[in-house]
């Protein structure tokens, strides 16, 4: 065969096989047998192969998988995946529509229903009409490329169909097909592997798997619901929907739009027992307000959308036998109860374990060893003890009574007023608090040490290398060359050896090494000051700049901080005023470890003339970046917003700036500056 007969096969065939997998994926006919299908990709892998310059970055051979990925790159989101509020209550839903009445006053508005699947959530990302690049949600600023196995999944199109954006995201929700996960399991089955436990934890571990083909044998399925760009012209999310589908992508059938609450209302209702029938598993409703120019009226809390919500159906219950309660002891101390039952299915997984929450939980339900529970999954993820069937109690049955010790160390509980929890104090000494903690150290929002594993940890605790997280940075290269240590097999019941190879230890200490460049703000996460998340710390940092600073600052001075309460504040001062704690942060002074601002970040107050004023950045500029713009906004005591609504006071427009947001200021009577006339105001 001459080149140019392969080229033209290879065409004929591509066209060929997306031809029946549009009518597969979109129109749910097949004109040939999954043999035949089968057939015409061996034969295009087979020519490809033979000549591989005519293979195109789009082809179906792609979807049978082969690439090997060691490690997942991480990308930040372009826009945000935030989260969705959740509620059980149609109560709830209905304070939901007086709100959104409220903030779009008088406005006549729609509401978009559809099913919530229970998957992973993915960005797709596509250019000139070929998918570029596939990420997991991740922390919802961050997450991984799994481009390669989601290349596998033959619902997501490789290539789009009509004309199309040069370039937009869309997000959806890869899920395991129930029928796929049942195959998998009975194949899992025949050769003596582990069950896998549930579809939507099946489909989170298939998409972060090295090896593709076997992501591609796994079969997932993706619905798409929800599309992102600029100027894409627009007015309804059933609009984009519309679009989505003509493009070639798969969005589930189930969504309707409704004009009212009640509307919606009675779509939940239709869905409660329907939805079973689905060759998915569901967890609820998503309720969207249809008309984007509205949603971005709305805007957005911190964390999720104020447009939407999401409404969760009842979780399924059932009964089982309480045999015992063990504790489990956290990374900041906290202690809890975990109810261990006879084993049950529930909600299409076997549970034998349920929290218990705290101490007053086991007193409410009045809880006895060998009674008769009620189980159920919160939200069908979680599950937990609802209630005790007291007409099977037996008639010997005592209270159970609440440790007073911690399981682990052996130190006195103590339980601090208006808490729920009983905490360990030895927070130093008790092993799991101090593997914990060092955990909390390395993780990705921290110093992000990706090379060292919780086993890894252990062996080095074990081997009394290490006491706390600044023992990392004295670790050597012939220190972890050749360790030894042992790890519990929770399947196998018993410890098996194991050692670290040179190679490891070589990542481990770079890893180490470059963790010294972390800025200090996240430095600060990771000491692991209790209430002092990842936003805290960013304040605290960029107020105190310091480490000295801040252990050395007054109640009064950090409840000045911005959203620093009286809780947070009592917290940092105890955790400063800890000798321990102080050692171990003069050992992470000793590593050459960031505990101060780095200064050619902080922006200099220049004037105040932007108090109180808000701004939204919009195009291109000729003088300053976007993030330049934004930092003298700030510099001068203003605040930079990513919305436009009735309470924005100006609007920076550049150059090829979005006519939708245009139209929005000018329609709210937003006052709209350019650049130079910016330049005025800071002058002037």
């Amino acid at each position: 065969m001459t080149p140019d007969q392969a080229q033209e096969q290879i065409k004929q065939l591509t066209d060929q096989i997306n031809y029946h997998s549009d009518l597969y994926y979109q129109k749910s006919k097949s004109e040939i047998s999954d043999f035949d299908f089968d057939q015409l990709l061996v034969k295009l892998a087979a020519l490809e192969s033979e000549f591989p310059q005519f293979k195109a970055e789009d082809s179906p051979t792609q979807r049978v998988g082969g690439t090997i990925t060691k490690e997942f790159d991480s990308v930040i989101h372009k826009y945000p995946m935030l989260s969705l509020g959740n509620t059980y209550s149609e109560e709830d839903l209905i304070e939901f529509d007086n709100r959104v009445a409220k903030g779009l006053e008088g406005q006549t508005y729609e509401y978009f229903c559809e099913l919530k699947f229970d998957g992973v959530a993915l960005s797709l990302t596509y250019e000139d009409g070929v998918l570029k690049r596939a990420v997991t949600r991740g922390d919802g600023t961050q997450g991984d490329d799994i481009t390669t196995n989601a290349k596998t999944i033959r619902s997501i199109p490789l290539k789009l169909k009509g004309e199309v954006p040069a370039e937009f995201e869309v997000r959806g929700e890869a899920f395991f097909p129930i029928k796929e996960f049942q195959r998998v399991n009975a194949e899992r089955e025949d050769i003596g592997l582990d069950l896998l436990a549930n579809p939507r934890n099946a489909a989170s571990g298939t998409l972060k798997m090295q090896d593709s083909s076997v992501v591609s044998q796994r079969r997932l399925d993706c619905f798409l619901y929800y599309l992102l760009g600029e100027n894409l012209g627009y007015q309804t999310h059933s609009e984009c929907m519309a679009a989505v589908e003509s493009w070639g992508f798969n969005v589930s059938p189930t969504y309707s739009k409704r004009s009212s609450i009640q509307g919606v209302l009675a779509y939940i209702h239709e869905w409660e027992e329907k939805r079973h029938t689905l060759p998915v598993e569901t967890d609820g409703i998503v309720i969207k307000v249809n008309d984007l120019n509205q949603q971005d009226q709305l805007g957005f809390t911190a964390k999720s959308p104020r447009w939407a919500i999401s409404y969760k159906y009842k979780a399924e219950s059932a009964t089982t036998v309480l045999e015992s309660i063990t504790y489990q002891v956290g990374r900041t101390g906290s202690v809890t109860p975990v109810a261990n039952l006879s084993p049950v299915l529930l909600a299409g997984t076997t549970v034998k374990r349920a929290s218990l929450h705290n101490a007053d939980q086991i007193e409410r339900l009045d809880l006895r060893i060998g009674d008769t529970v009620f189980v159920e999954k919160g939200g069908e993820i979680i599950p937990k003890v609802t209630a005790v069937n007291l007409d099977l109690r037996k008639t010997d049955s005592e209270p159970i009574v609440y440790i007073t010790e911690c399981p682990e160390c052996g130190t006195p509980l103590v339980r601090q007023e208006g808490e729920a929890n009983h905490y360990c104090p030895n927070a130093d000494a008790c092993p799991p608090q101090v593997l914990g903690r060092i955990e909390h150290f390395i993780q990705r929002k921290a110093v992000d040490i990706d090379s060292l594993g919780p086993e890894t940890i252990r062996g080095l605790l074990q081997n009394n290398l290490i006491s706390n997280y600044a023992d990392l940075y004295s670790l050597t290269f012939d220190q972890l060359n050749g360790l030894e240590f042992r790890i519990f097999s929770d399947k196998k019941g018993e410890y098996t050896a194991r050692s670290l190879r040179d190679k490891s230890a070589g990542n481990i200490i770079k890893a180490i090494e470059v963790s010294k460049k972390v800025p200090f703000e996240r430095v600060l996460f990771g000491l692991g000051i209790r209430f002092v998340g990842k936003t805290v710390a960013e304040k605290l940092a960029a107020h105190f700049q310091n480490i000295d600073a801040l252990g050395l600052a007054s109640f009064e001075s950090l409840i000045a901080v911005d959203e620093i309460g009286d809780r947070i504040a009592h917290s940092v001062i105890a955790f400063f005023q800890n000798e321990e704690h102080i050692k171990t942060i003069e050992k992470l002074r000793q590593a050459g470890v960031q505990l101060k601002t780095d200064q050619s970040q902080i922006i200099v107050p220049e004037s105040n003339i932007f108090a109180d004023k808000t701004f939204v950045i919009s195009g291109v500029f000729t003088q300053f970046s976007r993030d330049e713009l934004q930092e003298k906004i700030k510099a001068n005591g203003g605040k930079v917003i990513s919305s436009i609504s009735k309470k924005l006071d100006y609007l920076v427009a550049g150059d090829k700036m979005g006519p939708s947001k245009l139209e929005k200021a000018t329609t709210l009577g937003i006052k709209i500056i350019s650049e130079e006339e910016f330049i005025q105001m800071i002058n002037n």
